[in-house]
């Protein structure tokens, strides 16, 4: 059983974590869905089972996924990956997402998907755990506080998304097929 496995296998007073498995792309693509609903970025979201299957759920994935249950029903999810701080010189754990639905809020679902991630993270020696919240999300932020996170003001995120990547890479960049399963032969690689 991996670490992650270890970690997420918990249940108590009607609320089970487990690991995020292959059978979950659907009901992942779903959490997604809501969450950008929740936050307003719907015309953000371009999920499907498929990316979700190779990026997170298969062989090669490069993050992990937890489900939260509660009395049997899907109640909310974290995804998360590796980090590394060259400050601190140590791998660390970036929390992506965590999602609770509305139905299952002020029941310490999203506090125990945190807990999880801290188990992880705690698991592999990390020098950080760190995540972004939107400003707005009071209750959120009160959740975060609550559990000792320390809000970087003095940081600003910042993003590039494919067509500022391309143009910074320039036009004579080649695609990288490291990675890839298709070994560059596939359609996605244009």
């Amino acid at each position: 059983m991996s670490e992650h496995e270890h970690c997420c296998q918990k249940e108590s007073a009607g609320l089970a974590l487990r690991a995020a498995t292959s059978a979950d792309a659907a009901l992942l693509c779903d959490f997604v869905r809501e969450l950008a609903e929740f936050e307003g970025l719907v015309h953000e979201c371009g999920i499907t089972p498929e990316a979700v299957t190779e990026n997170l759920l298969g062989p090669r994935r490069c993050a992990a996924a937890i489900i939260a249950e509660f009395e049997g029903r899907p109640a909310g999810f974290a995804v998360y990956y590796r980090t590394f701080s060259t400050f601190a010189a140590k791998p660390g754990i970036f929390l992506e997402d965590l999602y609770v639905r509305p139905d299952f809020r002020k029941r310490g679902i999203g506090r125990a998907l945190l807990v999880a991630v801290a188990q992880i993270a705690h698991g592999r020696s990390s020098g950080r755990l760190e995540w972004t919240a939107l400003k707005w999300n009071e209750k959120a932020l009160k959740l975060y506080d609550a559990v000792g996170a320390k809000r970087m003001e003095e940081w600003m995120l910042l993003r590039m998304g494919p067509e500022a990547i391309a143009q910074l890479a320039g036009p004579d960049a080649p695609l990288s097929h490291e990675g890839c399963r298709c070994g560059g032969k596939g359609p996605h690689h244009g």
